[in-house]
């Protein structure tokens, strides 16, 4: 796997506070939303919300790709784990964890690693091969990994089709190809060995799916009577695979356009928050998760040498004001003998607007906040 998925060597200078936060989130999801499935030992998965509702797992929504970032946010605690030399100071074992997260993750999935959406497979894929870098790195078992590794590569090479000239599918329905599914998979191929798919892949959504005006990726092309029909909608996770396909392939052409789409970002997927930019955000649900995409992608083109470096400094601005924001906005929640940190579904308001007291908390806008205060702690 290729370096740009790890955060800086250690010597590299990543802020004390920004890592602390970082220990802080880690501590506050796995503590409020970690449980065993079924009370099985060995087993770990993130409740969908807390206060959870229900009697009964399986009549509960199922929400496989949250679970994959999930695994991707404890990758991240990981590898400062291992640069460090020790466990954050959450009481976890952040290594055992990421192993039962996947396992569980398999289990609840009725013993697959796939399922029907190849978008909610990518990310999947993402996950474990990070994973595998980190278990390979610590000299910990990856045979696991390894495993999910081998089930995911042939189904997402599977949608990948000259229908609508080229792209991935997005489900098993075959009738919808996006960005959401093509460009996890196309940084998932680059990653891994497989350059020329994933060249071919990152070009089709340059193709079809760029918005020259806007500077940003469009949704995806729907096919309805044998026509394609254009969605037009834009979201900031859209531009966070792509932006990390590009680093990865590092083409002359793909480093001008990540450039040119990190401004496009600043442009137009900002709100000013106490007179800064920070990303914008789509709400909770599975919108919770999207601007913490964006955020892990712009981290890496922050610490892309190979990037200019004004485009370097106004990623890394982003992703460090969006930080702060989430930070800042913070409440904590009182929960009998203990407390946790609960954070806004916006950067730019304050938890105790996004969440008053007494309402459910989404699992995925907490990731969300996690996972930009990690992305914050590997800038150097």
């Amino acid at each position: 796997m290729a370096a740009e998925i790890r955060p800086p060597a250690p010597g590299a200078s990543v802020t004390t506070r920004a890592s602390g936060r970082a220990d802080e989130a880690a501590g506050a999801v796995i503590g409020h939303f970690g449980h065993r499935l079924f009370g099985l030992p060995f087993t770990h998965i993130g409740a969908v919300r807390r206060p959870e509702g229900g009697l009964w797992p399986f009549g509960r929504p199922w929400h496989y790709w949250w679970q994959a970032h999930y695994l991707d946010c404890l990758v991240d605690a990981g590898w400062r784990e291992l640069e460090r030399g020790q466990y954050y100071d959450g009481g976890f074992d952040a290594g055992a964890l990421r192993a039962r997260l996947l396992r569980t993750i398999r289990l609840r999935n009725l013993l697959n690693f796939t399922n029907s959406y190849y978008d909610d497979m990518g990310w999947l894929a993402l996950a474990a091969g990070r994973l595998d870098a980190l278990a390979e790195a610590a000299g910990k078992p990856r045979r696991l990994n390894r495993a999910a590794l081998r089930a995911l590569r042939p189904a997402l090479e599977s949608a990948h089709t000259e229908d609508l000239g080229g792209g991935l599918f997005w489900s098993t329905q075959r009738d919808f190809k996006n960005v959401p599914a093509t460009a996890p998979a196309a940084l998932f191929f680059a990653r891994s060995g497989q350059r020329e798919r994933a060249e071919a892949l990152v070009d089709w959504l340059r193709e079809k799916l760029y918005d020259g005006g806007a500077g940003l990726y469009l949704d995806g092309l729907r096919l309805a009577g044998g026509e394609a029909v254009m969605v037009s909608d834009i979201y900031t996770y859209n531009q966070g695979p792509v932006l990390g396909a590009l680093l990865e392939l590092g083409r002359p052409q793909d480093l001008d356009h990540a450039a040119g789409l990190i401004d496009a970002v600043a442009g137009q997927l900002t709100v000013r928050h106490e007179g800064r930019p920070v990303l914008r955000t789509h709400g909770d649900g599975d919108g919770g998760l999207f601007t913490g995409i964006l955020a892990r992608y712009l981290a890496l083109a922050a610490n892309s040498a190979r990037l200019p470096e004004a485009t370097r400094t106004l990623a890394r601005s982003l992703v460090a004001n969006t930080a702060d924001g989430f930070w800042a906005g913070r409440r904590i929640e009182n929960h009998r003998s203990w407390e946790v940190l609960v954070f806004a579904k916006d950067p730019a308001l304050a938890a105790k607007t996004s969440y008053p007291p007494g309402e459910p908390v989404e699992l995925s806008t907490q990731l969300q906040a996690w996972m930009v205060l990690e992305a914050a702690a590997t800038l150097a």
